[in-house]
């Protein structure tokens, strides 16, 4: 393969930076440096070829070297227009890999790189958001046949993934790594927490403390965000549509409320429901002037857009990655990064020393779906315990903490029914 000839990138001159980029994170990800040395060793994916669809920065970059690793040809493309890093990319194709992949294509182009991605015929995939399974199982159902399983990072990848399984259309087995505890426990919510307030600091510039901030949902996104909000001296309110989720954040010491009473206190406003119109018009028409609205959910479908630049006499880009609306009587709203994802389309995403446990998450999950594709089924399934746990105790390792362990006494206390 030549991946210099075969590539769609910006720039190859860019490469340098994104080696260095490359070589920051790696220094931060001794969990997943552990693991390219079982690959390195034990080869799993050798012969195969792997397509994967992420958020095309260096810690991704540093998963796609370590499954190349493991023996794979690999190819990849973004996961969203604007969190691929076009420096990080050139430096990929320099080492061996096909990428399709550019900083804020239009949406035939973008379309087209993940077409192009699948065309290379993949006998396993690692998804983000359920892009490259959506067009395996729609528009080139041609490209099926090969592919023995793959792996989902997100919440919103893994309700698409369900919904095919629910209909009987699901072709291959999936592995739901968003649902690992060592994916939801740490990067929704430390990761997400951390980084959403990274890119908001950086885009405004403006102080948090003192200021209102109302959370669009509580799952385990919406707890970091929250409590990083907290940490920052903000006033938070939480807005859920789940009775037990609503009673855990009214429990954790944030004011619970509908979004149609939440719109008119809030300053900041952060969606990370995985659904869309969770903000529109009923909330625009009561926001306070100079409001800054963000998502940090998988789509830009969570503040409605449309809505927005109907409702608005005038737009303008007051500052990288802020569009100013004016409203008709005179307020201004702000979105933030097109409504894309802040953390990772004005920011770097997730913390490097986070992402090493959900992507080392991912690396032993595709190895697991190629051994076992035969007999899993077509189906979507939890990542194995003792994988969870061996990435957990990697990640001890590498701090230098040690746990206790049980006695074969306690062993026995706890698997009998008597005292």
């Amino acid at each position: 393969m030549n991946s210099v000839e075969e590539s769609i990138v910006k720039d190859m001159g860019l490469a340098h930076n994104g080696h260095l980029k490359i070589d920051w994170v790696k220094e931060h990800m001794p969990v997943l440096n552990r693991i390219r040395e079982r690959f390195e060793k034990e080869k799993p994916f050798a012969g195969l070829k792997v397509a994967i669809s992420l958020h095309l920065e260096a810690k991704t970059a540093y998963l796609a070297k370590v499954v190349q690793a493991g023996g794979a040809e690999v190819t990849i493309t973004g996961s969203n227009p604007l969190s691929t890093q076009d420096d990080v990319c050139a430096a990929l194709v320099e080492d061996g890999i096909r990428v399709f992949a550019k900083y804020n294509p239009d949406p035939a182009e973008y379309k087209d790189h993940l077409i192009k991605t699948l065309e290379t015929r993949p006998d396993l995939i690692i998804d983000d958001g359920g892009d490259l399974v959506t067009i395996l199982h729609s528009e080139r159902r041609d490209l099926l046949a090969q592919v023995r399983g793959g792996a989902e990072e997100t919440t919103t990848g893994i309700l698409r993934l369900k919904a095919l399984e629910k209909e009987g259309k699901l072709e291959f087995p999936m592995v739901a790594v968003n649902d690992a505890f060592c994916k939801y426990l740490f990067d929704n919510r430390y990761g997400t927490g951390q980084s959403v307030w990274d890119g908001i600091n950086r885009t405004t510039n403006l102080v948090v403390a003192g200021k209102t901030v109302v959370v669009v949902g509580y799952g385990w996104c919406g707890k970091g965000v929250a409590m990083r909000a907290k940490g920052l001296g903000a006033k938070v309110i939480v807005t859920e549509i789940d009775a037990i989720k609503a009673v855990e954040a009214y429990m954790d010491g944030f004011e619970v409320m509908p979004m149609s009473e939440a719109a008119k206190h809030g300053d900041y406003f952060v969606t990370v429901t995985g659904n869309r119109d969770v903000i529109r018009k009923e909330h625009f028409e009561v926001m306070k002037d100079g409001a800054i609205l963000s998502n940090a959910g998988h789509f830009d479908v969570e503040v409605n857009k449309v809505e927005l630049k109907e409702m608005s006499t005038s737009t303008r880009i007051v500052r990288k990655d802020i569009e100013e609306f004016v409203m008709a009587d005179g307020r201004k709203l702000y979105l933030l990064a097109e409504g894309r994802l802040v953390n990772l389309a004005a920011g770097d995403g997730h913390p490097a020393e986070i992402m090493d446990m959900t992507f080392a998450l991912q690396a032993v999950s595709l190895a697991y779906v190629n051994e076992q594709y035969k007999n899993i089924g077509k189906k979507v399934l939890n990542v194995p315990y003792e994988l969870d746990a061996m990435v957990a105790q990697y990640k001890l390792e590498a701090l230098g903490i040690g746990i206790d362990k049980l006695t074969d006494e306690q062993k026995a206390y706890l698997d009998s029914w008597v005292e």
